[in-house]
């Protein structure tokens, strides 16, 4: 008894076609799962078919995309060949770039004409990333090219401050082209005092220069972290980074690349915006590209100060040769006249003033040797501001559980001039305040202090001053307006001088320095 057959295999229709046939239904599924815009036309440019990738760009670009196909379009049947025509033997093919209508996006399209079938097949990629990238690169190649090409005879012209100003327009002119930014400063490392120097200021105060930046990885904000690590970074959100140094034109987030010239850190740049979230990674490749150029910029105008002051200091040291012995032999002859002049005060003078130019002449022949012997050197200027004489010698008690917001304060008011005395917490405040009292501390003429802090609040500060130096000002800071133990009002109605808002700007902060210590006797 033979065994029943399997009527599954042989009475039931299979649902895909027999191995080496073509199913067109397939093909048009699988077009729908690439991620390549597909459209088939006739010759005129008409569709006949498209997939949803295709469908999805929008009316006016796909005009252009038509007419494309009309332009490669299989030529229209030979009269002489019957109904059917003559078409062209071989298929063509054409690849181009092309603008959507608005120039917001860029489509590589391949067009290609099948004569067998009179059709046209495109093929749509979105390359708008891709092209983006490219132009910027290029864009960076270009104004890199720019900023090393120094024009020697333009230079020769300019003093060392002048040069650094010339690579400062052409610096934040291609910073500008390429990164979107409110602030922006260069920061170049003085191997002597170890300090970051800011050299290029652009966007915010010339009260940058008043806070001490060293290469450390902690304490040091950003720009401190950035040159001991050689790492770039991103600061998204200016107010929940802990490495971010407030106070310095209302920065929400920032952009800070090593100036690196092969393995030595140079420096740094920082690019800040008052928008969160400005800077994104392209940002950041396209920062560290720039950077390059810029450190090597700077190295180059480096070595063209050092070559001027070693040929100034060369010529001075031959003047100096040649005219020592002509201008002692003066000296010399004057010396023995004013010994046989004390009866003649008028060629006494004459003598006197004969002395006082051989001088002048030595100095000046060392001047040829002066001035900045570096490219750092010529950032004298956008060096910490001098003592403000409204600033000198005034003794100011600041109080602040927060760490880098004392760090500000008191680096900037100690370059104006002030003494300061820094108080991590309320109730040490209060104590040094006690200490005045008791004649141990020299008295303060002025207090600033935080409102919240965790064991004595502002208020407490201030009534603390206020019954110990009564016509003391103090200046009360808060962040957000938060004052939950009505510190500000309170005060305000007692005598307060002021309150800031953080995060406040720094110059705000010395206007209000200036009012209150200006009032003082």
């Amino acid at each position: 008894m033979s065994a029943p057959s399997d009527q599954s295999s042989t009475d039931v229709p299979s649902a895909e076609p027999p191995p080496g046939r073509f199913d067109p239904h397939l093909a048009l599924r699988l077009f729908e799962t690439i991620g390549e815009g597909v459209c088939v036309t006739d010759p005129q440019g008409r569709v006949l078919w498209s997939n949803s990738v295709f469908q999805e760009i929008d009316p006016a670009t796909r005009s252009r995309l038509f007419a494309l196909a009309r332009a490669v379009a299989p030529p229209g049947p030979d009269p002489r060949a019957g109904e059917r025509g003559l078409l062209t033997p071989e298929p063509t093919q054409t690849r181009s770039e092309v603008a959507s209508a608005d120039n917001a996006r860029t489509y590589e399209v391949t067009v290609r004409a099948i004569p067998a079938e009179d059709r046209c097949v495109l093929v749509t990629r979105d390359v708008t990333d891709q092209v983006r990238a490219r132009r910027e690169i290029e864009a960076i190649e270009i104004a890199g090219d720019e900023l090393v090409r120094m024009d020697a005879e333009l230079l020769r012209k300019l003093n060392a401050v002048e040069r650094l100003r010339h690579l400062e327009s052409k610096i934040v002119n291609a910073a500008r082209q390429l990164l979107h930014f409110d602030h922006f400063v260069i920061r170049l490392l003085d191997n002597r005092s170890g300090r970051l120097e800011p050299v290029i200021v652009h966007g915010l105060p010339t009260s940058i220069a008043d806070i001490d930046i060293y290469p450390l990885a902690e304490g040091n904000g950003i720009s401190g972290y950035v040159a001991a690590t050689g790492q770039s970074y991103i600061c998204p959100d200016t107010a929940a980074d802990d490495l971010f140094l407030p106070g310095l034109g209302g920065a929400r987030s920032s952009l800070t690349i090593p100036l690196r010239l092969q393995d030595r850190i140079l420096g740094i740049i920082n690019v800040e915006s008052q928008n969160d979230n400005a800077f994104t990674e392209n940002d950041r490749r396209l920062g560290e590209i720039l950077a390059r150029y810029i450190a090597l910029a700077f190295h180059m105008l480096d070595l063209l100060v050092v070559e001027r002051s070693t040929v100034n200091q060369s010529v001075t040291v031959r003047l100096e040769d040649d005219m020592g012995e002509p201008l002692e032999d003066i000296l010399s002859e004057v010396t023995a006249l004013e010994s046989g002049l004390s009866s003649d005060p008028q060629a006494r003078d004459h003598v006197a003033r004969i002395k006082a130019d051989v001088n002048t002449i030595r100095e000046r022949v060392r001047d040829l040797a002066a001035g900045p012997n570096t490219l750092l050197g010529a950032g004298v200027a956008l060096g910490p501001a001098p003592h403000d004489p409204a600033f000198a010698g005034k003794r100011v008690l600041v109080a602040d559980d927060h760490a880098r917001i004392r760090r500000i304060i008191g680096d900037v008011l100690r370059h104006r001039g002030c003494e300061v005395h820094l108080e991590e917490s309320g109730v040490k405040a209060i104590a040094t305040l006690e200490a005045v009292r008791a004649g141990s501390l020299r008295p303060f003429d002025l207090v600033i202090s935080d409102i919240q802090m965790p064991d004595r609040n502002g208020y407490e500060v201030f009534n603390a001053s206020k019954s110990i130096q009564p016509d003391v000002p103090v200046i009360l800071m808060t962040g957000f307006g938060y004052d939950p133990h009505h510190s500000i009002v309170r005060a305000s109605q007692e005598g307060l001088q002021a309150v800031l808002f953080k995060p406040f700007p720094v110059d705000r902060m010395l206007e209000e320095v200036r009012k209150a210590v200006a009032e003082r006797p």
